[in-house]
């Protein structure tokens, strides 16, 4: 009883959680959001920037970049402000969906753009922005040009290797980087190992994301992402209140859509390819290192499906998003390779990854 009774706490406490990081909106910029338009369609987020007009439109100015803006029952203000709203990638609804109305409504198929094309936020509200007195969390993932450079110290929970999806992308600095979330917004860590004096952190452990942790370090931008360099780091004292969820994140955000192979080499239906060569294949978001094995298969065109397949060495680049393969032996020539990413390959967030593939001719 006693043994039941423990397991179901555990799995209550995992599914709080996951479940109230889903409707917590997301601190960014727009230049992350630019850069990663699928991880932040429809969801809730908070910018920084200034509301200017132009021509009919109002945009959003934040650090040199703009995003439309589309302000109902919102008065809009002059000079400095947050901004909460719902971002929306129209290239990824259809013509016709009712959350597309009163921007993009009445276009032919032909007019539609492509996904990541054409974004807009939908404000929900706009405060004045007010300065920050102290380097936060907050503060860094609203604005980290403003830090840049700048050796910092930040306090904030322990969230593993982006364990609960709370940013698009990883920096790939090194095997030990993790994200810091504040009570509000969230930052990258880099350069330093979550471990010292009385605890040892892992990265891949959910089990470990209730610890707070103090870390000292620089910060840098990255595609409108921060990051900090750690050069210290100490166990911090966990906060007694956890962070407030705002009104307009009251409904759980949408599941992290599935990512996609954006690039590869050699390209589809490419001829004259060296015998030697590898593959090498980018994907639109980074990876989750324990579902790759066993996820690609390379065959030639041709032999009977229960065949075996060409025997490669798969290596992982966190930093590019990219797979590589290279193969135990120079390829037949005058051969049609057939390279496939699997079903149950999955991106870092658990959103999974849509299954491709891509032939190549080899050369004489």
């Amino acid at each position: 009883m006693a043994r039941s009774l423990a397991l179901a706490l555990l799995l209550l406490f995992a599914s709080a959680g996951v479940h109230g990081q889903t409707n917590t909106r997301r601190l960014t910029t727009v230049a992350a959001i630019r850069q990663f338009p699928g991880f932040f369609h429809l969801q809730n987020v908070l910018l920084r920037g200034e509301l200017v007009e132009s021509g009919p439109r109002v945009m959003l100015r934040s650090n040199d970049q703009e995003l439309r803006a589309i302000l109902k029952d919102v008065s809009s203000r002059s000079g400095p402000v947050e901004v909460r709203g719902q971002i929306v990638d129209v290239g990824r609804l259809e013509p016709g969906d009712p959350r597309v109305s009163g921007f993009a409504e009445g276009r032919s198929a032909d007019q539609w753009p492509k996904p990541g094309e054409e974004l807009v936020l939908n404000v929900t509200g706009v405060a004045e922005a007010q300065a920050a007195t102290t380097p936060s969390v907050r503060a860094v993932a609203l604005e980290p040009w403003k830090f840049d450079g700048q050796t910092i110290t930040l306090t904030g929970n322990f969230r593993g290797r982006n364990l609960f999806g709370d940013l698009p992308d990883a920096p790939g600095k090194s095997r030990y980087d993790f994200v810091m979330r504040g009570a509000e917004g969230a930052v990258w860590i880099a350069g330093v190992r979550p471990r010292g004096k009385g605890f040892d952190l892992d990265v891949d452990r959910r089990m470990d994301t209730d610890k707070w942790v103090q870390i000292t370090g620089a910060v840098t931008e990255n595609r409108g992402l921060a990051i900090v360099m750690g050069k210290d780091i100490t166990l911090a004292k966990t906060p007694a209140t956890t962070p407030d969820v705002s009104e307009e994140s009251a409904a759980p955000a949408p599941p992290p859509p599935p990512a996609e192979v954006v690039f590869s080499s050699p390209t589809a239906d490419e001829t004259e390819v060296s015998a030697t060569s590898a593959v090498r294949i980018q994907f639109s978001r980074g990876l989750q290192p324990a579902s790759i094995a066993d996820h690609f298969r390379a065959t030639y065109v041709g032999v009977p499906p229960d065949a075996a397949g060409l025997m490669f060495k798969v290596s992982y680049d966190p930093a590019n998003r990219a797979i590589e393969l290279r193969f135990a032996q120079p390829l037949e020539r005058f051969r049609t390779v057939k390279i496939e990413v699997l079903d149950g390959l999955k991106a870092f967030d658990g959103a999974p990854v849509v299954p491709w593939s891509v032939t190549f001719s080899v050369g004489g």
